[in-house]
């Protein structure tokens, strides 16, 4: 029965694969441009919509700790705050009439601003979008709207048990670095904020040198070079930008709880990841996927011990790997999980899991990159993190010439030290039994044909 099972998904996954990599051939290829300084992504699209996004690069390395929030709002204020040319109701009272979206957004690496529209709306559409980027008006009454917005959102967020304990990993893990920050900020740093203050921040961060743009459309070259070397000249230079990487490897295992009344009690783990566009990213993304399954399998249809157990890969420029699980059993859970990471170690992958895995997380990466605007995400990504927007294009081929040695090395190699934290009775849980560190592998295992056997 698992065989069937595993060769049913394969088939599934390989039809998929080819119909997705059948539309990627069918469309024009991707090319890049240098605009006044700027690097240019277009990747013509095949269809009626314009996708349009523009990068600025940095994210939580932007802002001091006690500004957190302030990008987010200067992101917010360009659409709702008007221009200079438009107040918040003329401009999107403008964007209504044709059903286009322009909307700003803030992240840990890096912001985007983006333009949605159908081609025959284009030439209405990209004025507005130009001038919200380049000449926000950052109106007072405005302003202190959306940031009260924003405090109550944050507020409502930090009623969520999910949000609130990723929110305590990142600060114990991250302490006094970058990722501790959250782009949405604190209630007392956004309180804090003022509109001179914003103002004057994204003013500082629109530099040229900042920028990236990457346009999914399909609109001929010399209208894109026309069109955003116009942006552009509103645009100063800047003085030289490089994103800062960090590496995440904890010492030794380490445990930081919070007593809270919860219906459950919540834990994550953070442990290493190698960093994007390393040789061993790819592997490593692969043996989570895999890995993601196993443990969901052990902790949750074995053990009954939590209802929706999960582990991921944070890519970003400050990578790391999360375990997050919600359980009334805290004690037990890490006894279980243990066994089944020194298990893996020991044993590694099988080749059929290596084989399966890699179909099924490449078809969903292309099931994910229907739309311009996720085609569009996954080119900035790319180039901004992996420092090359074509991963984004031949990650299919990329995947295929993984092992299953590449995979079990680099889950061993960066599967290590956890920093956990816990949020819920503090009386259930036993510190002690989440620092005992794993056993070490001598001998890395070698792969094997049989899957895991599922009870």
């Amino acid at each position: 029965m698992t065989h069937k099972i595993y060769n049913t998904l394969f088939l599934l996954g390989s039809f998929l694969m080819l119909c997705f990599t059948g539309m990627a051939q069918s469309k024009q290829q991707a090319y890049e441009l240098s605009i006044s300084g700027v690097k240019v992504i277009v990747q013509p699209s095949g269809n009626d919509i314009v996708e349009i996004q523009t990068i600025i690069k940095g994210g939580v390395q932007n802002y001091p700790a006690k500004q957190a929030g302030i990008e987010s709002l200067a992101f917010s204020a360009l659409t709702e705050c008007g221009t200079t040319k438009d107040d918040k109701n003329s401009f999107k009272n403008k964007l209504d009439k044709v059903s286009a979206n322009v909307v700003g957004s803030a992240g840990m690496d890096y912001s985007t601003f983006t333009m949605n529209c159908i081609k025959s709306d284009f030439e209405t559409v990209w004025p507005l979008y130009s001038d919200a980027l380049t000449s926000p008006l950052f109106d007072k009454t405005e302003f202190e709207r959306i940031k009260q917005d924003a405090i109550n959102n944050l507020k409502a967020q930090a009623s969520q048990p999910d949000y609130a304990i990723s929110k305590y990993a990142r600060e114990v893990a991250f302490k006094g670095k970058d990722y501790a920050k959250s782009p949405e900020g604190l209630e007392e740093t956004v309180s804090a904020l003022t509109v001179e203050q914003t103002k004057a921040f994204y003013k500082s961060i629109l530099t040229k040198s900042r920028l990236l743009i990457v346009v999914v459309a399909d609109i001929d070259r010399a209208t894109i070079e026309k069109r955003v070397a116009a942006l552009l000249e509103n645009v100063p230079a800047g003085a030289p930008f490089i994103l800062k990487k960090s590496e995440y490897h904890p010492q030794a295992n380490s445990f930081k709880s919070e007593k809270k009344e919860l219906a459950t009690n919540y834990l994550q783990g953070i442990t290493s990841a190698p960093m994007p566009g390393t040789p061993d990213f790819n592997a490593y993304k692969l043996a989570m996927t895999i890995f993601y399954d196993r443990q969901f399998l052990e902790v949750r249809t074995n053990n009954a011990l939590s209802y929706a157990p999960y582990t991921y890969l944070d890519g970003g420029l400050s990578p790391s790997t999360n375990i997050v699980v919600s359980t009334k059993e805290p004690n037990k859970y890490i006894g279980v999980m243990s066994k089944l990471v020194e298990k893996t170690k020991a044993q590694g992958f099988t080749d059929e899991e290596v084989k399966n895995g890699k179909t099924l997380y490449v078809t969903s990466v292309y099931y994910r990159q229907e739309t311009n605007s996720a085609q569009a995400g996954s080119l900035a990504a790319n180039e901004v993190l992996h420092n090359n927007w074509k991963r984004a294009i031949t990650l299919s081929d990329d995947m295929k010439k993984l092992k299953p040695a590449d995979v079990n090395k680099a889950f061993n190699k960066y599967f290590g030290n956890v920093t956990w934290v816990y949020q819920g009775d503090t009386t259930k849980v036993n510190p002690s039994l989440y620092k005992i560190n794993y056993k070490p592998i001598n001998k890395l295992p070698k792969p094997t044909l049989e899957p895991v056997k599922k009870n």
